[in-house]
């Protein structure tokens, strides 16, 4: 006799023949069709409606937002995928959304602010409805079959507990790729359900179509990595499910072709070019580094000030009362004589037979979420409120964005009762996360932009509006108004052809000067500007691309990124490299009455020769020596393994004891 999940997939079978002669037109539907088509409409188009309207209302660009279209600018100048003109270095985390807005920027020829602005809100907007098309897609057999008794609504659920979060609705534009990561999300969703229902429904998956449907699959699984890193878990895990499956080793062979062409190829030219494995954000945030104890202080900070654990364990009921009716469903299946083959060979057969089904989708994608989930927690989360686990909350949401309740049309029978009080339940749970929904859409943390506190964790968006008195910023000139960049302009301008460091002061209208040396320079030559400041997005937004821009977390300045992880730092800001080493690399004047005097001229002389440690001078000829030359390319891609865990030491004097160096005589005896 077969098991309960058996009979499920038999009546799922079954009911795909009614879904194949449903596709033969629109025509052929009945109520039975017609109902939770209309009602998935009717919910994909309020949803998506009150969705854009709240990102619109709380539109905005991110300083970290603003960091991608610098490099942007370099690529439009010539300079190549580079932050700074001359230094390669990958200041983006998500390659793909790179070139997406790159590609966008060259099409419409827009403001390069209000292109990231509209193609996040796009993707982020266009996610929700696809991801609700996905599950609809995985309830349809069961709702529109042969064995259906009565009508059923699909009612959005977990789309509704997205877009209320208010952090939802403000990373859906920010210039960040959080709204490319979401319509990815959804894209592999429905390919994957899709994949899944060809196989339930006994497909000829050696078709051309079906084939073809299958390597889409794969292609858009590869692109993972190049989304955002962490999505590899969902990504790899989605591949494995496919390439397991019965085919033919040829098919194996494409699959493998197609996912991995571009992934690979560009991770050839990232180490080729860039010297590292991975982008310069993940060195400096040290992505395998643990923070535990920090990670659940921002899991807290996401679920406390909106009660998200309530619509959570709403969404939780609802997946059970779903199983629960797969399980009633089952009981009303015919028994049929099982296959039994009890060798190891034909257990494993039949055990990557089922692979291939929705319920090993839903699973395999959960399981995905919550890992992602927990890398997080163990990473100590982010600065931004939110901003981290809004994807893997997408994710695990996904059976449920959507949820089915079924109105019998008699209430006779056991199955027909226990339907009407599945009804009665899932109208209760849909009703009682619409009430949460109101309640928390328009709710801002307490002291938000006001007090970062003592978690590090803050508002980002409240934070800026606060700080320049514009609810909307978007463009590098509305950050002008934050304080010191409009002084910084100006120092920027003073010093153009002269050169220097300009360091920030403690005074918001001022910044120290650290200049370089004097001498006579070729008519119309000019020396290099730097900007050390750690906000790198509106910095190097208002600067032009000639002024060198660098950070003392080292999310564009390897030094910084190689050094080791504060343990105590604030989270996402926990490498904080001393401004004597950027004096002692620049070459600016290292003595007093020039120096800034905050800055210690025994720690610049030690920094200088901290410099000159062998595999130091390494990593900065890897991305600073020009030309970039095949030569170059090949011994960049044989160092990018060591120099990715490269770390030195933050203190220029332990350094030089750790290279073996010969430790300067001090300027100042003490």
């Amino acid at each position: 006799m077969p098991t309960s999940d058996s009979a499920v997939e038999q009546a799922e079978s079954t009911d795909n023949s009614d879904e194949r002669s449903a596709r033969r037109g629109v025509r052929s539907w009945g109520a039975r069709q017609w109902t939770p088509a209309l009602s998935w409409f009717v919910g994909a188009v309020t949803v998506s409606v009150f969705f854009s309207i709240g990102a619109w209302q709380r539109r905005w660009i991110a300083d970290d937002g603003l960091i991608v279209l610098r490099t942007l600018r370099n690529l439009f100048a010539g300079n190549g995928p580079v932050f700074n003109a001359g230094e390669r270095v990958e200041a983006n985390t998500s390659t793909a959304w790179t070139y997406v807005l790159w590609f966008w920027s060259w099409v419409t020829g827009g403001q390069l602010e209000y292109v990231a602005l509209w193609v996040a809100l796009v993707c982020s907007v266009a996610a929700v409805p696809l991801a609700m098309y996905g599950t609809a897609r995985l309830y349809w057999p069961s709702l529109t079959g042969r064995n259906t008794v009565g009508f059923t609504l699909l009612l959005p659920l977990g789309a509704i507990v997205y877009i209320a979060l208010p952090p939802a609705r403000d990373f859906a534009t920010s210039g960040l790729e959080n709204g490319l990561a979401l319509l990815w999300v959804a894209t592999l969703w429905v390919l994957l359900i899709g994949w899944a229902r060809r196989g339930t429904a006994g497909a000829a998956t050696k078709s051309r179509r079906g084939v073809a449907a299958d390597l889409a699959l794969a292609f858009t699984a590869g692109l993972a990595p190049l989304i955002r890193p962490e999505l590899t878990i969902l990504g790899g895990l989605a591949l494995l499910l496919v390439f397991v499956v019965p085919q033919s080793w040829w098919t194996r062979l494409a699959i493998v072709v197609v996912a991995g062409t571009l992934p690979v190829g560009y991770q050839i030219f990232r180490m080729g070019y860039y010297a590292v494995l991975v982008p310069n954000p993940a060195i400096a945030k040290d992505a395998s580094g643990s923070k535990w104890k920090q990670g659940f202080i921002y899991l807290s900070n996401m679920f406390g000030p909106y009660t998200l654990l309530l619509p959570v364990i709403l969404a939780l009921v609802a997946a059970i009362w779903i199983l629960v009716g797969r399980k009633l469903r089952a009981d009303v299946v015919e028994d049929e004589p099982a296959q039994d083959d009890s060798s190891p060979r034909g257990r494993w057969a039949a055990f990557v037979t089922r692979l291939r089904s929705p319920s090993m989708v839903v699973a395999v994608v959960v399981v995905a979420g919550f890992i992602d989930a927990v890398y997080w927690l163990r990473q100590g989360g982010d600065f931004m409120h939110a901003r981290v686990l809004l994807v893997p909350l997408f994710i695990i949401l996904l059976p449920v964005i959507v949820v089915p309740l079924t109105i019998p049309a008699e209430v006779r029978s056991r199955v027909a009762r226990w339907q009407l009080g599945g009804a009665v339940l899932m109208a209760g749970l849909w009703i009682t996360t619409l009430v949460w929904a109101v309640n928390s859409y328009q709710n801002i943390l307490p002291n938000a932009g006001i007090d970062i506190g003592r978690s590090g964790i803050v508002d980002e968006r409240r934070f800026y509006v606060t700080n320049m008195g514009n609810e909307n910023p978007v463009t590098a000139e509305d950050y002008l108004n934050y304080p010191r960049m409009r002084a910084m302009v100006e120092k920027i301008d003073e010093f153009h052809t002269t050169g220097g460091v300009i360091l920030p002061s403690s005074n918001y209208d001022e910044w120290y000067v650290a200049q370089l040396p004097g001498g006579k320079l070729p008519e119309g030559s000019k020396r290099q500007v730097t900007v050390y400041f750690l906000n790198l997005g509106m910095t190097s937004m208002n600067a032009p691309l000639d002024v060198r821009v660098i950070d003392q977390m080292g999310l564009a300045y390897p030094i910084a990124a190689h050094t080791d992880r504060l343990e105590d730092g604030r989270i996402g800001h926990d490498k904080v490299l001393q401004s004597e080493w950027v004096i002692a690399e620049s070459g600016a004047y290292p003595r007093r009455p020039v120096l800034p005097g905050y800055l210690d001229e025994d720690v610049v002389r030690q920094a200088k020769v901290a410099l000159t440690c062998p595999d130091t001078e390494d990593r900065i000829a890897s991305y600073k020596a020009e030309p970039w030359t095949l030569h170059r390319f090949k011994s960049s891609l044989k160092q990018a393994f060591g120099f990715t865990s490269y770390r030195i030491q933050r203190n220029p004097e332990y350094e030089i004891q750790r290279c073996g160096l010969v430790m300067p005589p001090r300027i100042h005896q003490r």
